[in-house]
C-alpha cells in the first residue's frame, strides 16, 4: 500500500513543475530527538520469523495486521492501542492483508488469495487469482477487496462477503498504492507509466488517466485529501519527491522533496497532513496543507532504517510503521553491495508515531 534524516523544519522547496509464529514482545518509549509536533511514542520488538511489506489496520475492531512473508511467514495480529499480540495465523505467509469489518472476513495477498476469519483467526478458503499480487485494498462502499498486481490482470476484485471474484481490470500498467475518496472513486498510482488511474469502484472501470510522466518515474505511494480533491503522488526518481495535483483537472499545484525510499503513505484529514514513510533514509515526512494551494514540509522525523510502510489510525491520529534490525554488510559481499546487511533474527519491531 505504499510514505524521512535529522528532524528539522523545512521551508517549501519547489521542484520544476511539468505540464499537465508468536514471540515475546518488549515495549519501550523512545525519547524525542527532533523539532516538530511528532515523535516516536512507542516501540514494540515483537520478533517472529519472515520478511515484511505492508502493514494495515482494522480500526473499528482495533487490530493491527503485520503480514510476514517468506520462510516462516505468518500473520501477526496486535491490539492497535496497546501493541500486545492478540492472535497469529501460522503458515499464512504474505506481504499484505485487509479486513472487512462488516463480514469479518480478512484477505491476504497470497497466490491464491487467502480468506480468513478476523474474529476466530482461522483460514476460511483460498481464491485463485492470476498475476502477481502486491498491494491489497478494501472499499467499504462496495464491500469489495481490490488485489493489485504488478502483472496482468493488474487488478482482481473480490466480493468480501462471499469471497468470490467479481471482476478483473486492466489499470493500464503496474499499480502501486491506491487512494479512495469514499464517494466511489479509487485513484491508483501506476508505477511504470507515471500516471494515475481514476477508477469507478461501482462499475469497476477505469474512467481516465492523469499523466504525470514528465514529473518523475518509479511512482510509489499515493494519498488523497478527499475534501479538497488534492492528490499526493510520490516518485523515487530522478530525486525523491511528491507531486501535488488537483484530482479533478490533473493540474500540478507544486512539488516538494521527500526522503529516499518512499513506499506507502496516507493523508490525515483532521490535521490536513500528508504522511510518508521512507525506508531508505529511515525517516517519516509530514507535509502540511495550509490551504488547497499552499503546502510546506512540516517535519522530517527519524524513525528506523527499513521502515518503509505505514498505516494511519484515523481514530487516534497515530501512525504505525515496522522494520527489522540489520547487521553489517559482509566485507565479501559482491558488487553492487547491498544497502544494509542481513536481518537480525527476532528483531522485527513495530513503531508508533504521534503527537
Amino acid at each position: 500500500m505504499r510514505t524521512i534524516t535529522g528532524a528539522l523544519m523545512v521551508s517549501a522547496l519547489l521542484w520544476p513543475v511539468a505540464a499537465s509464529s508468536q514471540s515475546a514482545m518488549s515495549v519501550g518509549k523512545s525519547p524525542a530527538s527532533h523539532a516538530g509536533p511528532y515523535k516516536i511514542l512507542k516501540t514494540a520488538k515483537v520478533g517472529g520469523d519472515g520478511g515484511f511489506d505492508y502493514i494495515s489496520a482494522d480500526v473499528p475492531d482495533r487490530l493491527l495486521l503485520t503480514p510476514r512473508s517468506g520462510q516462516g511467514g505468518h500473520l501477526g495480529v496486535f491490539n492497535l492501542d496497546t501493541l500486545k499480540q492478540v492472535a497469529d495465523i501460522p503458515g499464512l505467509a504474505s506481504g499484505g492483508a485487509v479486513v472487512d469489518p462488516k463480514s469479518h472476513h480478512g484477505f491476504s495477498n497470497t497466490k491464491p488469495v487467502t480468506m480468513w476469519d478476523s474474529q476466530a483467526f482461522k483460514i476460511v478458503k483460498t481464491i485463485p487469482v492470476d498475476g502477481r499480487p502486491d498491494d491489497i485494498e478494501f472499499d467499504p462502499g462496495t464491500e469489495r477487496v481490490w488485489v493489485l498486481s504488478h502483472q496482468p490482470p493488474y487488478a482482481t476484485i473480490i466480493d468480501a462477503a462471499s469471497g468470490t471474484v467479481a471482476s478483473t481490470l486492466d489499470l493500464g500498467g503496474a499499480p502501486e498504492q491506491g487512494a479512495n475518496d469514499g464517494k466511489g472513486t479509487l485513484y491508483v498510482n501506476i508505477s511504470d507509466k507515471g500516471t494515475i488511474a481514476v477508477v469507478d469502484l461501482k462499475s469497476m472501470t477505469v474512467k481516465r488517466h492523469i499523466d504525470l510522466s514528465l514529473s518523475g518515474a518509479s511512482g510509489s505511494g499515493l494519498s488523497l485529501d478527499a475534501k479538497n480533491h488534492i492528490l499526493f503522488a510520490y516518485y523515487r526518481q530522478p530525486n525523491p519527491h511528491v507531486v501535488i495535483i488537483n484530482a479533478d483537472s490533473g493540474a500540478i499545484i507544486t512539488q516538494l522533496p521527500t526522503g529516499a525510499g518512499v513506499d506507502t503513505v496516507a493523508f490525515n484529514p483532521k490535521t490536513m497532513e500528508a504522511i510518508a514513510t521512507e525506508g531508505g533514509d529511515g525517516t517519516m515526512t509530514f507535509i502540511k496543507e495550509k490551504s488547497p494551494t499552499s503546502f510546506v514540509v512540516e517535519q522530517t522525523l527519524p524513525t528506523k532504517a527499513g521502515a518503509r510502510t505505514m498505516v494511519l489510525d484515523d481514530k487516534t491520529g497515530h501512525v504505525f510503521t515496522q522494520t527489522l534490525e540489520y547487521g553489517p554488510v559482509p566485507v565479501d559481499a559482491p558488487a553492487p553491495r547491498p544497502a544494509r546487511g542481513p536481518a537480525v533474527p527476532g528483531s522485527f519491531t513495530i513503531i508508533e508515531v504521534g503527537k
